[in-house]
C-alpha cells in the first residue's frame, strides 16, 4: 500500500503512543504493517532479532505491528552520555559517539543507511508507520535533516502533523508550522490530529476549523485523553517529572533518578502490583527512609551517574537502607555502581580512570568497548524469566558464586551479597516475569499479584487501537498512504 508520517508541532506530543495506537488498529485490520523511525535519541532501548538494539518507542510500535523488533525499524538511534555527546547506534550497531558539535554534518551522511532500512521495511510488508522526531518547525535544524521533513521528501511520504493540546496554545503550533517552514515541506503534510484532548470534543469545533481555514490543511480528529497510554512502556525521561504522589498502605520501592538514567522502563511491572508503591525520586530530595527495597537502574553514564548519586547524598541513604535490613537491587549499570569499583582504562564513558563503587557487592567491572546486546531466558530467584543484556564492561568478583540469575546456554549472570541483601543484575525486563517479579517481592515481604505485563501491554494497545477508530478518520489516512509511489 504504502506509507504514513506522523510529525508533531513539538517533542512529547503523542507521537509514539499515535503510531503504536495506528499501528495495531491497521494491523486489527488484517494489514501487515512495520513502524519506523530513521533518527531517535533515547537511553531505553531494547534488544532486537537480529541481535542489535533500537529505540523502546520503535519496540513498542512492533509488539503493537504484532512482529518482532528488528533493527531497521530505527536505523539511527543517539544515546545521550553527556550533556554533548551521545553514543551512536546505527542499524543496531554502535559506530563510536558523536557531540553536539559534529552531529550536523555526521548525520548527512547516514541518510543512504535510512533509506535503505526503509525500503526493506517496505519490501516485507503492506504498510510502514513512520515517526518523526521533535518538530519540522525547529527551522534551524533542517539542513541536513534525515528525521522530518529531509526524511518525508526523500521518499515522498504523506505527513500528518500532530498537536498537543493538553499544553495549550495547539492552534498557534499548527498554524505556526506552517508559517516558518519551507513552502516544500509544508505541501508534504496532508492533515493534522488534535492530540491528548479532554473534556467534549464540540467545545473545540470552532478551533478546529480555525485550523483547517489558516493552515489549508484538513483534519484527520480529535483523540481523547487515553488513560491507557499509562499502561505501556515509557521512553522519555520527561515522564519521571510526573511521578504520582505517595499513597499508604502499601510496601514503598525506591529508584533515584539519575541524569543520564536508562531503560528505566524495567520498573513499570511494579506499577500492576497492588501491594507495591513505586516512588521516583528526584535530585534534591532524600530516598526515603521506609523504603522497603531501593532499585539502582541503569545508566548510560555509569561513572557520571554514580558521582552525581554521591553528591546527592544519596549513596549515604543506600548505606543507611542496608544497615537496616533493606535489600537493594541493581540493574545494568547499578549493578556495576553497587561493586567495590569500576574501572574504564580506555575512557569510553569519559576520562580513563577508576572510581571506587558503593561496596555493596564484592564484584568490580571494568568497561570494555565491546558491548553486549542478545535476548536471553532462565531463571532469576530461582523463578522462569525472560530479557535481555545491553551493556557495555565485564563484572568479575566472590559474590558472583551466588548468581542472581542462571540463563539458558550462558550460565551464572549477576551476584547476590553474602547476606543477601544487594542483589545485581544485566537482565533488563526481569521484572515484566510474573514469577520472577513475585519471587523479588516476596524478598520484601510482598505477594505478588502473578499479573502479565506483556498482556497488559498488549491489552492497553488494543483500547488505544479502539480509541482511534472512533475519534480518527482511520480510512482517510489509508488513503493518504495508498498515494504514496
Amino acid at each position: 500500500m504504502g506509507a504514513l508520517m506522523l510529525q508533531g508541532t513539538g517533542s512529547d506530543v503523542g507521537k509514539s503512543v499515535l503510531v503504536a495506537g495506528l499501528c495495531r488498529a491497521f494491523a486489527n485490520r488484517g494489514l501487515a504493517v512495520r513502524p519506523f523511525k530513521p533518527q531517535n535519541m533515547s537511553n531505553n532501548a531494547a534488544v532486537t532479532v537480529d541481535g542489535g538494539e533500537i529505540g523502546r518507542a520503535q519496540a513498542l510500535q512492533a509488539i503493537a505491528c504484532r512482529t518482532a523488533p528488528h533493527s531497521d525499524m530505527n536505523p539511527v538511534l543517539l544515546k545521550p552520555q553527556a550533556d554533548r555527546t551521545s553514543q551512536l547506534i546505527v542499524q543496531g550497531r554502535v559506530r563510536g559517539t558523536l557531540g553536539s558539535g559534529n552531529f550536523r554534518e555526521a548525520r548527512g551522511g547516514l541518510i543512504a543507511e535510512v533509506l535503505a532500512s526503509y525500503h526493506r521495511l517496505r519490501a516485507e510488508c503492506d504498510l510502514v508507520v513512520v515517526e518523526g522526531a521533535g518538530s519540522p518547525a525547529e527551522i534551524n535544524l533542517r539542513a541536513g535533516d534525515i528525521a522530518n521533513m529531509g526524511f518525508a521528501r526523500a521518499v515522498a511520504v504523506p505527513v500528518v502533523l500532530v498537536g498537543d493540546i493538553d499544553r495549550g496554545g495547539v492552534i498557534a503550533a499548527i498554524v505556526g508550522t506552517r508559517t516558518v517552514i519551507d513552502p516544500e515541506d509544508a505541501a508534504m503534510i496532508r492533515g493534522f490530529l488534535i492530540n491528548k484532548f479532554r473534556g467534549d470534543p464540540a467545545l473545540f469545533e470552532d478551533g478546529y476549523r480555525a485550523i483547517e481555514e489558516r493552515s489549508g490543511w484538513p483534519g484527520f480528529g480529535v483523540v481523547p485523553w487515553l488513560p491507557a497510554t499509562v499502561r505501556l512502556p515509557s521512553e522519555d525521561a520527561v515522564v519521571l517529572d510526573r511521578a504520582a504522589p505517595r499513597g499508604g498502605g502499601r510496601r514503598l520501592v525506591a529508584c533515584p533518578i539519575l541524569p543520564r538514567i536508562a531503560n528505566f522502563d524495567d520498573l513499570d511491572p511494579l506499577k500492576l502490583e497492588p501491594g507495591v508503591e513505586l516512588a521516583m525520586v528526584p535530585p534534591g530530595t532524600p530516598i526515603p527512609g521506609d523504603a522497603a527495597l531501593i532499585v539502582l537502574p541503569g545508566s548510560k553514564a555509569t561513572i557520571a551517574d554514580l558521582a552525581f548519586l554521591r553528591a546527592q547524598g544519596w549513596d549515604i541513604d543506600i548505606r543507611a537502607h542496608h544497615r537496616r535490613g533493606g535489600a537493594v537491587l541493581g540493574l545494568c549499570g547499578g549493578y556495576q555502581m553497587l561493586g567495590r569499583s569500576i574501572a574504564d582504562p580506555l575512557g569510553i564513558e569519559g576520562p580513563a580512570g577508576q572510581v571506587e563503587g558503593l561496596g555493596l557487592l564484592d564484584v568490580a567491572t571494568s568497561l570494555a568497548p565491546a558491548k553486549v546486546l542478545r535476548q536471553v531466558a532462565g531463571t532469576a530467584l530461582g523463578a522462569p524469566v525472560h530479557g535481555y543484556e545491553m551493556h557495555m564492561g565485564e563484572t568479575t568478583g566472590p559474590d558472583m558464586a551466588r548468581p542472581f540469575a542462571l540463563l539458558d546456554g550462558i550460565g551464572p549472570e549477576g551476584a547476590i551479597s553474602r547476606d543477601g541483601l544487594a542483589m545485581g543484575s544485566y537482565l533488563h525486563g526481569l521484572l515484566a516475569a510474573p514469577e520472577a517479579r513475585s519471587a523479588l517481592l516476596a524478598r520484601i515481604g510482598v505477594a505478588g499479584a502473578g499479573r502479565d505485563h506483556a498482556a497488559d501491554v498488549d491489552a492497553a494497545l488494543d483500547e488505544i487501537a479502539a480509541a482511534l477508530e472512533r475519534h480518527v478518520d482511520i480510512g482517510g489516512l489509508l488513503e493518504l498512504a495508498r498515494e504514496i509511489p
